[in-house]
């Protein structure tokens, strides 16, 4: 039986929708404040409502300095503590080399690892009086693991983030604040349902359970980590992508057979 983590108080950023807003809500199922972070206030108003009375919506582009720290300040205003930081937003536009250009790279670093360093720095005051906290990073496949053409800009940011991760755990550590990461594989989100059946299809036979994941696959991932029961947990990356990394060549999966 898991700790009830009711009361407490996560900030999600990149929570208007995919697996951001996922993360929100069943971070307000578990009973948690949640203030529901998005470049735009009415889409994050919308994930607000659905949470309920404990939630509460916050416009931030994690980019800028002064806007996650705004953020952090409200959370502490609103609900009197930062308990938790789930920094997830980001973005992946694809452009393959030769036609990137040196914005589109900077867009991306910026937005996917400074805006992960800005997030984490702006809650770490109120962590470090309270001498405890939990982070947890919404990193990807792509990049650390594996790659896919026209994602050389969001894969290095995803590799960057697991880098930053390892060494936040450690500086963090005598604080009680840990830091770890999710790796999402292929998840059913909005953007993924626009690609149409056909792609979807193709997508889930590249991975042994035969399906894509939920935004709760991860979202509960992070409920793990955010938990009283993870705290000797840090500095680590989860993997939640129904095996999909693990078949060395396509004939692993013709060899797996009908269950």
């Amino acid at each position: 039986m898991f700790t009830s983590l009711e009361g407490k108080t996560v900030i999600v950023t990149g929570a208007s929708k995919g697996i951001g807003r996922g993360i929100a809500l069943r971070f307000g199922q578990a009973g948690l404040n949640v203030l529901v972070v998005s470049r735009r206030l009415e889409e994050a108003e919308k994930v607000a409502a659905e949470i309920g009375p404990r939630a509460s919506a916050f416009a931030a582009d994690v980019t800028k300095t002064a806007d996650t720290l705004a953020m952090a300040q409200a959370a502490l205003d609103r609900y009197g503590a930062i308990d938790v930081l789930c920094a997830n937003a980001g973005i992946f536009p694809a452009a393959k080399l030769g036609d990137m250009t040196e914005d589109d790279f900077d867009l991306v670093m910026d937005t996917n690892l400074k805006g992960t360093f800005l997030s984490v720095s702006a809650v770490l005051p109120a962590m470090k009086a309270a001498k405890k906290g939990r982070i947890v990073i919404t990193s990807s496949i792509t990049g650390p693991i594996t790659g896919f053409p026209g994602w050389t800009h969001y894969g290095a940011s995803k590799a960057g983030q697991m880098g930053f991760m390892r060494t936040a755990a450690i500086e963090l550590a005598p604080w009680n604040i840990t830091v770890n990461a999710v790796m999402p594989g292929n998840i059913l989100t909005e953007g993924m349902e626009g690609m149409g059946e056909a792609y979807i299809a193709s997508t889930a036979a590249c991975v042994p359970m035969k399906k894509l994941g939920s935004v709760f696959d991860i979202a509960n991932t992070a409920l793990f980590f955010a938990s009283e029961e993870a705290g000797y947990i840090t500095g680590q990356g989860m993997v939640i992508d129904g095996g999909q990394v693990l078949p060395e060549s396509p004939m692993a999966l013709d060899e797996m057979g009908a269950a």
